[in-house]
């Protein structure tokens, strides 16, 4: 058996060979020879690579030459980053010695479905956050200029295009014609993008499911499911909880116990999606509304809600799980 750490660049990669005698060997391959790499390997061999951009397309090329092919984590693996000599033949060759010792935090690699519904809902995320601070532009300039303004109110196109009715300087009309017109644009693009989200998402696994709880929607069901991937990768709630990075630090030494903030690790949007679907669920069911005002009033809203997300998030997985579907969610009853 052979464990291969590759280092591996936009056009590059750099291998170090690592035999169970402990002999290694490196050799650099440009990306174009990636054929001439996968003749070299072997079926009994071990791979491990870090995570980067394009490490999805070498890990297609060879995940089916080889016994295992590890994706590893960079936020959890910091040895690399902390060399004192980073080169890539070091990095290579720490990748090749702690995949021989199984002790690389490797990285989950979903299928084409999954990571592109998950980039099309991050793309539409990006848009409407350029399009808030493009609108947070316009309230300003209304502001000091006089004018009342909602920012609610330019949702409607008609609403926006008013706006340059009014008393402008030239300078400030062409700023304004600028912003308007990338508004609407961007309008169009998120429309466009959660249509094909939504066309998407409902191909996965699980949808259908998802959409049976009262307070997620199309959208919602798309971008958790694209987040989960295969529910069956995680053991239980917490490891998937962990995953959504809404459990807290926990920092133990000798007799002291210290619990922080959530961690805050993985995707922000999966988070804030969840968020948002619990505080529309909570609405409809009872049981998470008792839960949230119990916690309310001991620990205050943000902590009530956080908690409560983290309940409805083992309602999720226990919905992928066990494929439940819901008659009435509010009152938890399922199909049979």
């Amino acid at each position: 058996m052979r464990y291969l750490g590759v280092d591996l660049h936009s056009n590059n990669f750099m291998v170090c060979v690592l035999s169970e005698n402990g002999e290694q060997t490196f050799k650099r391959y440009k990306l174009a020879e990636l054929a001439k790499f996968k003749k070299f390997l072997d079926v009994e061999d071990r791979i491990a690579v870090e995570a980067t951009g394009n490490t999805r397309f070498f890990y297609n090329q060879v995940v089916s030459s080889v016994v295992e092919c590890v994706v590893v984590n960079p936020s959890q693996f910091e040895i690399i980053k902390q060399s004192f000599k980073k080169t890539d033949k070091n990095d290579a060759e720490a990748l090749a010695r702690f995949l021989s010792k199984g002790l690389l935090p490797s990285s989950r690699m979903k299928d084409e479905l999954h990571a592109e519904v998950n980039s099309l809902a991050n793309t539409r995320d990006k848009l409407v956050k350029l399009r808030t601070t493009l609108l947070n532009k316009i309230h300003a300039h209304l502001k000091g200029a006089g004018y009342e303004s909602r920012k609610e109110a330019y949702d409607h196109p008609a609403n926006l295009k008013k706006v340059l009715g009014l008393n402008w300087s030239t300078a400030v009309r062409i700023e304004l014609e600028v912003i308007i017109n990338q508004i609407l644009s961007l309008t169009e693009g998120v429309k466009k993008l959660e249509k094909e989200i939504a066309e998407r998402g409902s191909e996965i696994d699980g949808y259908a499911n998802l959409q049976s709880i009262k307070g997620i929607r199309n959208y919602s069901a798309a971008v958790l499911l694209s987040v989960i991937g295969d529910v069956n990768d995680f053991a239980d709630e917490d490891k998937l909880a962990s995953y959504f990075g809404i459990v807290p630090r926990v920092s133990n030494s000798n007799q002291t116990q210290h619990h922080g903030g959530i961690t805050k690790r993985g995707s922000k949007l999966a988070r804030t999606v969840l968020v948002q679907c619990t505080l529309t669920a909570k609405r409809f069911s009872p049981y998470l509304k008792q839960y949230y005002e119990r916690i309310k009033e001991r620990r205050g809203s943000s902590k009530a809600i956080i908690a409560t997300a983290r309940k409805f998030l083992g309602i999720i997985y226990r919905t992928l799980k066990y494929k439940w579907m819901f008659l009435d969610f509010p009152n938890f009853v399922l199909a049979e």
